[in-house]
């Protein structure tokens, strides 16, 4: 189970958080525009630069279809100390090298956030699973591209409350 972001005591990268995509984002748009909508990866990641900044932060947006790639990231915000919104996309449901990956991510104290664009309880049976679900912060499932835009408000949420603290 995800630990609590530990108030007042946690540190983070200054004002940046990385969204992490997981395998076929890439082909947002082209790929079954009725679950995912019709919007690309470009215009994702335009959008999560002007949500981001509403709250005052960086974003880094990154999309990748090699695993290792993914799990790498995943170290790479451990040690920067850089909040995660993670759509980790197929990889939900099977990897647990992303799940021993990011799970590095909620014990160093840090958010992460899981999206996914469509509803996976809503659709085939195997997706129903998520080997992530248990260790994020939360999950926001569902709400298109506007997951991304209230994960990214959550983690702005969580950081100025344990600034507060």
């Amino acid at each position: 189970m995800a630990q609590a972001i530990q108030t007042g005591t946690a540190h983070f990268a200054a004002n940046k958080i990385v969204v992490v995509n997981g395998p076929n984002l890439g082909r947002l748009g082209v790929r079954e525009p009725d679950v995912y909508g019709h919007q690309d990866l470009k215009q994702l990641r335009q959008l999560c630069v002007a949500w981001a900044k509403e709250y005052g932060f960086e974003v880094d947006v990154r999309q990748s279809d090699d695993e290792a790639e993914v799990i790498g990231w995943m170290h790479q915000a451990v040690d920067r100390r850089t909040p995660v919104v993670l759509n980790p996309a197929a990889f939900t449901h099977y990897s647990y090298g992303l799940r021993d990956a990011a799970v590095q991510v909620t014990d160093a104290g840090l958010p992460l956030m899981e999206v996914h664009i469509s509803n996976p309880a809503g659709r085939e049976s195997f997706r129903r699973l998520s080997v992530i679900s248990p260790i994020a912060t939360g999950t926001i499932t569902g709400m298109g591209f506007y997951g991304y835009k209230l994960a990214i408000e959550s983690i702005a949420v969580l950081i100025q409350a344990s600034q507060q603290a």
